[in-house]
């Protein structure tokens, strides 16, 4: 019997099947890399003297996960990468709804699995295995639901109503102004960020709104819109530090770290501060950090950055922030250049997040605002948040497979 043809590729899946845009993969595996071996500098002291489940004082733990971690983000990015992006606006809303689920469950005694308090993270699962943080799922679903409402935008017919009520003319305005258009988006954000902001996760909160902002804005909503809610937003963080003592206590250690109440509030800070100081124009070199022996807090996580500064010194960390500028330069070329608008939406609202995360982390270290609790991404300790970075990254490839190729004269 003759062997069967194989079939003729679609256009679809002939454009799905193009090449990858290799400057912004190469920058990403620069960025990985480094990230590990800084890493193990910043971690293994930390390791070594912890002798509590399950580090044992292993030396080689947080590396050793952090790497494993690593590999399965690096082989998720490369099986989203091959997804044509176009599936992504179906399964948003699926994906929206799952990541309420799960931030749910975060509020569930016996599902949660709450640490010093605070239910941010859940089990994989949800009974045994590691944690991780639903907010870190959510941050990308309202990207991707945003996405895939606004690329209609523009064709979208714009609401009428009866001119004979009052209701009726009063909705007109409203839609006139774009009132009405925000409305299913500002539930979403609403019911969203109040179950980030009670878990307590305000940083992740934050993050999620900076995300919805990004694709917002470049959908074409009215900038007068986000002067409006980011003047409300002031004045609620002003009504939040006269009622609040939380609050009021977080920004008065930022105003005055070196104040009374240095050596706890404002001890994380200035140990930084330290670190950063000490590294001087090159740095004490690889390995070489003193702060990290019991100085510096939480060393792998919020805080490697100043490690990097002390050992690879100014240059060394300009270089990295280079790198993190020209991969956040290269996402935002490849959204110009994107096939649609939606390919547009996304990668602004997935690289506006990565390019928050790392300005707020290095604003905290420097003093520049008030501690967020914001990891570096590609850096800070943290697996689950790790492979869904790499994911999110997957799926910026994805949307470069099928950007048209330049025209040859």
């Amino acid at each position: 019997m003759a062997r069967k043809a194989k079939r003729d590729l679609t256009m679809e899946e002939q454009l799905a099947r193009g090449p990858l845009d290799l400057p912004f993969l190469m920058l990403v595996l620069l960025l990985l890399g480094i990230g590990l071996v800084m890493l193990f500098s910043a971690s293994y002291y930390t390791a070594f003297r912890d002798s509590t489940k399950p580090v044992l004082n292993n030396p080689y733990y947080y590396i050793q996960h952090q790497a494993a971690y690593a590999m399965a983000g690096l082989v998720g990015m490369y099986i989203v990468s091959r997804i044509n992006y176009q599936h992504f606006r179906w399964m948003a809303p699926l994906a929206l709804i799952a990541s309420i689920g799960l931030l749910v469950l975060c509020y569930i005694p016996g599902l949660n699995a709450p640490i010093n308090g605070v239910r941010r993270w859940l089990r994989v699962f949800l009974v045994a295995g590691p944690t991780f943080q639903p907010s870190e799922i959510a941050k990308v679903t309202v990207v991707l639901f945003f996405s895939a409402r606004l690329c209609k935008r523009d064709t979208e017919k714009q609401l009428r109503f009866t001119r004979r009520t009052g209701t009726g003319r009063m909705l007109n305005f409203l839609e006139k102004i774009g009132f009405l258009e925000l409305v299913p988006y500002g539930v979403v954000l609403v019911v969203v960020l109040g179950l980030v902001v009670f878990e307590p996760h305000v940083s992740g909160a934050l993050l999620v709104a900076v995300g919805a902002a990004a694709v917002l804005l470049v959908s074409g909503i009215s900038l007068w819109w986000f002067i409006g809610i980011g003047g409300f937003g002031a004045a609620l963080v002003g009504l939040m530090y006269v009622t609040t003592d939380y609050v009021k206590y977080k920004i008065g250690i930022w105003l005055d770290p070196w104040g009374a109440d240095a050596q706890s509030g404002g001890y994380q800070f200035r140990q930084g501060i330290y670190s950063i100081a000490s590294g001087g124009l090159l740095g004490r070199g690889l390995g070489q950090s003193d702060q990290k022996y019991g100085f510096v807090p939480e060393p792998e996580n919020d805080m490697i950055f100043s490690i990097v500064v002390e050992e690879l010194g100014l240059v060394g960390a300009f270089m990295i922030l280079l790198l993190f500028s020209l991969l956040i330069l290269r996402g935002y070329w490849l959204a110009l250049h994107a096939r649609d608008k939606f390919g547009t939406l996304t990668i602004v609202g997935i690289i506006t997040l990565l390019a928050a995360q790392v300005f707020l982390n290095i604003s905290v270290i420097t003093g520049m605002i008030p501690n967020t609790g914001i990891s570096l991404p590609f850096f800070s300790y943290g697996g689950t948040a790790l492979m869904i970075q790499l994911a999110e990254i997957g799926m910026v490839l994805s949307i470069s497979r099928q950007i048209p190729a330049p025209r040859k004269d």
